[in-house]
């Protein structure tokens, strides 16, 4: 507020007022508050916003608010905002709902008006169908405003329970986001974290009390926990305003809700190979233990060679990622036989579950390239709950009604023939490349069950080949490597148009 009061008599007056209004609203704890924010390298709750979406696109929401608490001396300290920017705007023209989380500001706190500000902008979202973007860090509850906090947070997890697959939400923890606060960024679709902030449940200092271990907000939670260890993020970046970009490129990929389209880029649509293309032929190594890099096989049949990997740094035997063939986005799942040989393991097969419904839930068709000889057998792995997350990750694939394409590379034995696209758990097309392996198991364990009566070389050559699943149609086609992109961007055409009915019910039961 300016020191000489105007005059609120008149328009000018009145309008004079308001201008004053909302610049403190802008620094609502000072300009102090803004530059010791950028002295640590960081950008304040408003500049992430405004990083966030177009020039001049965002409308703010609740920029006079303040909270109403009269104790514990909160009624001589009302900051404008209360904590918490919200708005909308646009990202490359689209329209997005937004809310940043101000940490300067009762050290980022959430209290009673701060989470109704959250509820309106979410319901903002749901009602118009655009992406929601929380940009997240705080303390948890604002203690002087009492059980409140509890009803905010509750009526916030609803909020994002019911956009949950109905529109996009994004989360990008900036901060130090702990207890409450930490639970609704794990709601998004796609987790985006800065280095240096953390995300977690129980306090510091009360994991110290309890465990007699030390532990700081980094230990619990940082970015490299969630990228490596817990699997709970999905990008990372070193600065704020670079996870911004990483969201403006996630949001490229999604539509604005689960009833539209996702958006399409400018492709050109040539069926006829190319040089690129021709490399596939001789790209499988011919000896079954050499390995190679699975996503040089994405690579050479994505647009521009580029995609958008999740969660490179967990699971690392399996590959999930969004990209664009013939510029429709497409999700991508893909065994790495880099890691682990490509085998499945429990971790592997919770996170492609978790990204198969995230693309069915919007509309993006899956493209799965195959190369796994099973599971990874080990009693770790059972004491995992391996059968609960591979059960996880049949069902996902097979409740998902969007389009589905299947590209067998090379290994696809036992359960990860079936699990992994396979023709029978829903896969509308199913292709094979001559060096497909396809098998209840390997050779060795082969001949090993049938007692002998039969070599390894043998049964290799007349069992464990695509030509077997071609006869029996459990394979649309074998087809040379170097023709999977044409072979994909048709496939896509005709699945466009893909029409199914479901049984009518409340909903499944996923092996959660």
């Amino acid at each position: 507020m300016t020191s000489t009061s105007p005059d609120l008599t008149t328009t000018a007056g009145r309008l004079a007022d308001l201008r004053a209004r909302l610049a403190e609203a802008e620094a609502p704890v000072g300009t102090d508050a803004v530059e010791a924010t950028h002295a640590s390298g960081r950008a304040t709750a408003r500049e992430r916003v405004l990083a966030l979406l177009d020039d001049a696109s965002f409308v703010e929401t609740d920029a006079l608010a303040r909270h109403r608490s009269t104790q514990f001396g909160l009624d001589a300290e009302r900051p404008l905002t209360d904590g918490v920017v919200t708005g909308y705007g646009t990202i490359d023209g689209r329209k997005v709902c937004v809310f940043s989380q101000d940490s300067s500001i009762f050290d980022g706190a959430l209290g009673e008006v701060y989470g109704e500000k959250i509820i309106k902008v979410y319901d903002l979202a749901i009602k118009t169908g655009v992406p929601i973007i929380g940009i997240h860090e705080g303390a948890g509850a604002r203690v002087a405003e009492g059980i409140v906090t509890l009803s905010m947070y509750s009526r916030i997890l609803a909020r994002s329970t019911t956009a949950s697959g109905l529109i996009p939400q994004i989360s990008v923890v900036t901060g130090d986001t702990a207890g409450m606060h930490g639970l609704a960024p794990v709601f998004a679709d796609v987790v985006v974290m800065v280095e240096g902030a953390a995300l977690h449940l129980a306090a510091a200092e009360i994991v110290e009390q309890v465990t007699g271990q030390a532990a700081t907000p980094e230990s619990l939670g940082s970015a490299t926990v969630h990228a490596t260890t817990s699997g709970t993020t999905h990008l990372s970046a070193p600065t704020d305003l670079q996870a911004l970009t990483l969201v403006k490129e996630v949001v490229g990929y999604l539509p604005a809700n689960n009833r539209a389209e996702a958006p399409r880029a400018e492709a050109e649509a040539s069926l006829e190979l190319s040089d690129t293309d021709r490399e596939l032929d001789s790209f499988i190594p011919d000896a079954d233990s050499h390995a190679y890099d699975v996503r040089d096989v994405v690579r050479r049949v994505v647009d521009n060679g580029e995609f958008l990997e999740l969660q490179a740094h967990y699971a690392a035997n399996i590959v999930t990622a969004f990209a664009r063939v013939e510029g429709r986005a497409v999700g991508v799942v893909a065994n790495q036989p880099a890691e682990l040989a490509g085998c499945l393991d429990a971790a592997a097969a919770e996170k492609a579950a978790r990204f198969i419904r995230t693309c069915d839930s919007f509309n993006l068709p899956v493209v799965e390239f195959v190369d796994s000889p099973g599971f990874l057998p080990s009693a770790e792995e059972e004491h995992a709950g391996v059968l609960r997350r591979g059960a996880k990750l049949a069902y996902a694939y097979a409740e998902a009604s969007v389009g589905k394409i299947t590209v067998i590379v090379r290994k696809a034995i036992g359960p990860a023939y079936v699990l992994m696209g396979s023709k029978d758990l829903g896969a509308d097309l199913v292709f094979a490349w001559p060096t497909a392996e396809i098998a209840v198991t390997e050779a060795p364990a082969a001949v090993a069950a049938l007692a002998g009566s039969i070599d390894e070389q043998a049964y290799a050559e007349h069992h464990i080949n695509p030509y077997l699943a071609a006869e029996r149609s459990l394979v649309d086609a074998v087809i040379e490597p170097s023709t999977t992109r044409p072979q994909l961007i048709e496939g896509l055409r005709l699945l466009d148009r893909k029409v199914i009915q479901t049984p009518p019910k409340k909903h499944g039961n996923i092996p959660l």
